[in-house]
C-alpha cells in the first residue's frame, strides 16, 4: 500500500531502467555459510565506496549466506528522485540512504523502527525521528571543531588541552602571531568568509556552532528559539569569530576559496582552520605532495570554546541507512547489527572505506589524520550533534553568508555583528 503521507507527488510514466534494480552484485567468493537464498539490496550514496562495500558485503555473504547487494550512486544522481521511482514500480531496495531531516520526511511511516538494536547503545549518531524513534543507521561520522596542526602549536609551546576558554583561545592566537615568522606561518588561522561559495561553511556550519556548541546531543535549545537569539550567548560567540578574523589570512578572509583553504593548511602555513574532519581526506589525496611537504604533521581538533565549559566537538553522520519495511527488514536489521559490531563489519568499514566509526566499542581507527582525536572525543562522550539541518532552507546562502562576509571585511563591529544577525534572521524567518 502506498503511504497517504508519501511528500512528493510523481507523475509521468517511469522509464523502463527504473523497474529493476541496477546489476550491481557483491563480490562472488567462495561462501564458507550455504546460501539461505535470501538476497538484501543496499542503495549507497558514496560511490567512492562502492569497492569497499562490495567486499562487505562478500564477507557478510561468507558468513551468514545471505547476499548483500550493493547498487552505488554517485555523479550527479539525485538518489531520493531515483528511490520515488522505485517505491511507485514496487522495486524498493532493503536498505537505502538519506541524508536530511526532508530525505527521512519523504518516507514517514514506511521505516522501520530500530530502537530496540543492540547497536543503539553503543552510539551517540543515530537518527532519531520526531518521536524519538531510530529510523536510521549512522555507518560514519564528520566532525566540526577548531582543526589544528599539532606539530606548531608543539613548537609555540602551545598544549592544546589547556584551550578551554575565549581567554586561552586569545591567548594562543596572540602567541602563535608573536613567533609566526620562526613557526613559518602565513597566519595564525585560516579562515574564509568568502559569501558567494563559502557561506555554507559561515552560515551553515559556524553558525552552527553556536547552535550546539557543549550543549547535550537531543539539546535544542538554541535552534528552537530562531529567529531569536541568545544575546549574551551569541555576543561571546561573536566575538569568536571577531578574532578569527583579526588573526586570519588577509588575501583569502573574503575572497579565499575553499581549495585555498584547506591547501594552505595542509602546506604548514596556518596553525588552525575553520573546517571539519572531511578535510583530511583532501590533505591526503589532493594536496597530498604538499602535506608531505609540510612533514605530515599530525592534526587534532578543539572546542570552539567561545564561553568557558564548552569542552565538545560536534559530530554527525553525513548521512544514514534507513530500512524499509518489507518481508526482509529483520534480515536488513541483521546485516545492520553485523555491520555495527567490533567483531563484525566495523574492520572493513573503517580499514577498508576509510570511515570513522561512530561506534563507542569500536576499536578500529580510519588512516584518516583526524580519525583518532574524533574517535577519542566520542569514546570520552565529549560530543555535540549539529542541528543546523532544521533551520530555515537557504538562511546561510541567501542571508547569513552575507553578514560574515561583512564582518570580516570590517564593515562593522561585532555589536553590528550580533544586530545584524538578528536582523537577517527577523526578516529571512518573516518572509
Amino acid at each position: 500500500m502506498k503511504n497517504k503521507a508519501f511528500s512528493v507527488a510523481l507523475c509521468g510514466v517511469l522509464a523502463v531502467t527504473m523497474l529493476a534494480p541496477m546489476s550491481v552484485a557483491a563480490s562472488s567468493s567462495t561462501a564458507e555459510a550455504t546460501s539461505t537464498g535470501v538476497s538484501l539490496r543496499l542503495v549507497n550514496g558514496k560511490i567512492e565506496v562502492d569497492k569497499a562495500l562490495k567486499e562487505l558485503a562478500a564477507e557478510y555473504k561468507k558468513k551468514t549466506g545471505v547476499d548483500v547487494q550493493i547498487e552505488s550512486m554517485g555523479g550527479g544522481i539525485d538518489i531520493q528522485s531515483t528511490l520515488k521511482g522505485y517505491y511507485q514500480a514496487d522495486n524498493m531496495p532493503d536498505i537505502f540512504v538519506c541524508g536530511s531531516d526532508s530525505d527521512f520526511a519523504n518516507w514517514e511511516g514506511l521505516l522501520a523502527d530500530m530502537s530496540d538494536q543492540d547497536w543503539v547503545s553503543d552510539t551517540d549518531a543515530s537518527y532519531k525521528d520526531k518521536d524519538g524513534k531510530v529510523i536510521g543507521f549512522p555507518y560514519t561520522t564528520e566532525a566540526i571543531g577548531l582543526a589544528y596542526n599539532a606539530d606548531i602549536l608543539d613548537k609555540a609551546g602551545i598544549d592544546p588541552s589547556k584551550i578551554t576558554g575565549p581567554d586561552a583561545l586569545k591567548s594562543a592566537f596572540e602567541t602563535l602571531d608573536s613567533k609566526k615568522d620562526e613557526l613559518g606561518l602565513t597566519a595564525v588561522v585560516g579562515y574564509c568568509a568568502e559569501a558567494t561559495n563559502l557561506y555554507w561553511s559561515t552560515g551553515n556550519h559556524l553558525f552552527g556552532v553556536y547552535e550546539d556548541a557543549g550543549l547535550k546531543r537531543d539539546d535544542t535549545t538554541y535552534v528552537d528559539k530562531l529567529p531569536e537569539l541568545d544575546t549574551d550567548r551569541f555576543t561571546d560567540y561573536a566575538n569568536m569569530v571577531a578574532l578569527f578574523n583579526q588573526y586570519s589570512d588577509p588575501s583569502l578572509l573574503v575572497s579565499g576559496t575553499y581549495d585555498q583553504q584547506i591547501l594552505n593548511f595542509a602546506s604548514g602555513k596556518y596553525a588552525f582552520v575553520t573546517q571539519g574532519s572531511w578535510i583530511g581526506a583532501t590533505m591526503t589525496s589532493d594536496d597530498k605532495e604538499q602535506y608531505d611537504a609540510a612533514g605530515d604533521f599530525k592534526v587534532g581538533m578543539l572546542p570552539y570554546a567561545f564561553e568557558d565549559g564548552i569542552d565538545t566537538i560536534q559530530t554527525n553522520s553525513p548521512s544514514w541507512w534507513a530500512v524499509f519495511q518489507n518481508d526482509n527488514t529483520e534480515e536488513a536489521e541483521k546485516f545492520l547489527s553485523w555491520c555495527a559490531s567490533n567483531d563484525g563489519g566495523q574492520k572493513q568499514l573503517v580499514e577498508g572505506a576509510g570511515f570513522i566509526s561512530p561506534f563507542k566499542s569500536c576499536t578500529y581507527v580510519a588512516a584518516d589524520p583526524f580519525a583518532q582525536t574524533i574517535s577519542d572525543y566520542t569514546a570520552a562522550g565529549k560530543t555535540s550533534a549539529w542541528h543546523w539541518l532544521q533551520n530555515k532552507d537557504g538562511l546561510a546562502q541567501n542571508a547569513l553568508g552575507q553578514v560574515y562576509q561583512d564582518f570580516a571585511s570590517g564593515s562593522m563591529d561585532t555589536d553590528g555583528f550580533v544586530q545584524a544577525v538578528q536582523q537577517v534572521l527577523t526578516q529571512y524567518y518573516a518572509s
